[in-house]
């Protein structure tokens, strides 16, 4: 079993005295800068000069430096930008300003565990990690609650990475809903694997075919925007709350059994299970690290095309219609996604 930590074991004093710099204001970014400073901790923003979310983050009320300022003045510099764009701000603007005895922090650890960044020796370099996206982090937060989130500590050059890690931690509110202990690679490893063969690349396959299938057999296309895309949510609702028992509780004993008897005929186990074994293989060897930094290098041509395609979809645009004349038709804030 995992060892977790809750909010009875983490000291928010540790990050007293420290100032933290958060670098990126996007979806984790605007998050934790403002939990952190609710919870009472000295956050200031490191941003490329002139970029859009200069403006965001002042009129949010920090004080805003250039990634380099914000690195000279910080105790903790969390990066928080895109995975791609990270390598080359870091040998840029942070690791010419780290001094020994400072932190390096990463909500993700694809750069280290790929070895695109390599921080000095004398530094701490841990992970906080939450389990959810940015907007989520802040909505529960706000609401009382947390988002769980990983630990991880890959250099513990002060021994206090621990410690400034679950204080870290604590300040986003992660600690309120449970902080599980891991390593930068394991995370990196299964939150790849996660994300391409289920969450996002499975899930969204799986509803693109089941709505293309009940479309091309003639149903209405908002009939299965409803059965295939919109229940999806009260569905992992319902499993994020009670597991697969309590969907099966909550559904009919009919939709139940088809559960047992058609889940493994759309998915077939070995072929399934097979083609999941390849997908990890690519992530455990660097294969795919290795095709997303040459995308990135590459303008992004393939990722473009297929960002310019779904965004066409019928599914896509059946569902901003529907959205729009329905009672949260007006809401498009991601904030308020998982409320």
């Amino acid at each position: 079993m995992a060892k977790m930590y809750y909010e009875k074991d983490c000291d928010l004093n540790q990050l007293n005295g420290k100032k933290i710099a958060i670098v990126g204001y996007g979806s984790q970014g605007h998050a934790h800068a403002l939990n952190l400073r609710d919870s009472g901790c000295d956050v200031i923003i490191g941003l490329r000069k002139g970029g859009k979310s200069w403006p965001v983050a002042e009129k949010d009320g920090f004080q805003v430096y250039t990634v380099a300022e914000a690195t000279k003045l910080a105790d903790i510099i969390m990066i928080l930008i895109n995975d791609e764009a990270q390598a080359d701000m870091y040998n840029k603007d942070i690791a010419p300003n780290l001094t020994a005895g400072k932190a390096i922090a990463f909500a993700h650890g694809f750069n280290i565990r790929y070895q695109l960044i390599k921080p000095p020796a004398d530094v701490d370099v841990f992970m906080a990690a939450p389990k959810g996206p940015g907007h989520t982090v802040r909505s529960q937060y706000v609401a009382g609650k947390g988002v769980p989130c990983l630990i991880a500590v890959e250099q513990n050059a002060t021994g206090k990475a621990y410690d400034i890690g679950l204080a870290y931690i604590a300040g986003i509110g992660g600690a309120r809903a449970g902080v599980m202990e891991t390593t930068f690679s394991d995370e990196t490893e299964t939150d790849l694997f996660g994300e391409q063969a289920v969450l996002c690349g499975g899930v969204v396959e799986l509803m693109k075919l089941g709505f293309e299938t009940l479309v091309e057999a003639g149903y209405e296309p908002e009939n299965a925007y409803f059965e295939c895309i919109h229940e999806m949510k009260l569905i992992i609702d319902l499993i994020n709350k009670g597991g697969v028992a309590m969907m099966n509780y909550s559904i009919s004993d009919t939709a139940e059994y088809g559960e047992y008897v058609s889940g493994s005929r759309v998915l077939p186990y070995e072929q399934t299970k097979a083609n999941m074994k390849a997908v990890l293989n690519d992530i455990q060897d660097g294969t795919f690290a290795g095709k997303w930094i040459a995308e990135n290098k590459n303008g992004r041509t393939f990722f473009n095309s297929k960002r310019g395609i779904l965004a066409k979809h019928q599914m896509e645009t059946v569902g901003a219609e529907l959205r729009k004349n329905m009672l949260w038709g007006d809401d498009s804030d991601p904030d308020t996604a998982s409320n």
